[in-house]
């Protein structure tokens, strides 16, 4: 019988933020795989957690991946953490768990920090609808591309940011969006300086070329206001059946056509048509 894959979030600052239900999963597991050994052994010192650690990140994880499910499949347990938040999230550890999940292996999600989720919270912006959209590129084209894509999104977005890339960060989504775009900048969300800033792009990005950014940010962006389309009158959508009509269209077909773009009933369409043609 296969073993399970437990998912442990780790504090992504504040080490009392780590649920005593994540440190009895470290003790009870097998062994750790670790984003980065160096970082989880202060982790399980402070908790004096002493289990075996493997390297899990970027860079290995094919490799990795396969030796840790072998170990999983011959019915060890692990233990997936990263340096900061909740494993697989924007992480490499979705190929993990899409491999144990492919192999029959259990995954258990043992819940904690994440930093997306926390500055969403207490950013004042909609809450109901978000789009997590993690680090952009580096790669000038790339970068455009994707904010273009989301010009028009009308969910709230969160991006993450590290300090030296935030002034150019937020000079691409102040040329985006626009600057009245209402913002939200968390920085060193749980820690000592934690601080949430919450105005305008064009305001941010005004303030950082004369401020030097200081800790890991996370940014939540007001979405785009839902676009207001103008109401069409029964008159209107019988003239767009005319000229369909005139076109080579059938009463019927031009009817239906109007009707699905307007949201004008199809029948009144038709009937009106009828008394006009």
């Amino acid at each position: 019988m296969s073993g399970t894959l437990y998912l442990v979030a780790t504090p992504i600052g504040n080490l009392g933020d780590f649920s005593p239900r994540a440190v009895e999963t470290l003790e009870a597991v097998d062994f750790i795989a670790a984003e980065d050994t160096r970082v989880s052994v202060k982790l399980l010192n402070h908790f004096q957690i002493k289990k075996p650690l493997v390297s899990y990140h970027e860079h290995n994880h094919a490799a990795a991946g396969q030796a840790i499910l072998q170990r999983l499949l011959a019915g060890e347990s692990c233990a997936l953490v990263t340096d900061a938040g909740t494993p697989a999230i924007s992480d490499p550890g979705e190929d993990l768990v899409r491999l144990c999940a492919e192999n029959g292996v259990e995954v258990l999600s043992i819940p904690g920090c994440c930093a997306a989720v926390n500055a969403l919270a207490v950013s004042g912006l909609p809450t109901g609808r978000f789009t997590f959209e993690g680090f952009l590129t580096v790669n000038k084209k790339s970068r455009r591309e994707r904010l273009d894509s989301l010009k028009n999104e009308e969910r709230t977005m969160i991006f993450h940011e590290a300090p030296h890339k935030l002034r150019a960060t937020l000079e691409d989504l102040r040329e985006t969006f626009g600057p009245d775009r209402r913002v939200a900048l968390c920085r060193e969300l749980t820690k000592l300086h934690e601080e949430t800033v919450r105005t305008t792009l064009g305001e941010a990005a005004a303030y950082y070329q004369d401020n030097a950014p200081k800790g890991e940010y996370v940014l939540v962006v007001a979405g785009c206001p839902p676009r207001e389309t103008a109401a069409v009158t029964l008159e209107e959508g019988t003239e767009q059946v005319l000229r369909l009509m005139a076109q080579g269209s059938r009463l019927k077909d031009a009817a239906r056509e109007v009707s699905a773009h307007t949201g004008l009933s199809k029948n009144e369409l038709y009937a009106a048509a009828l008394e006009r043609s």
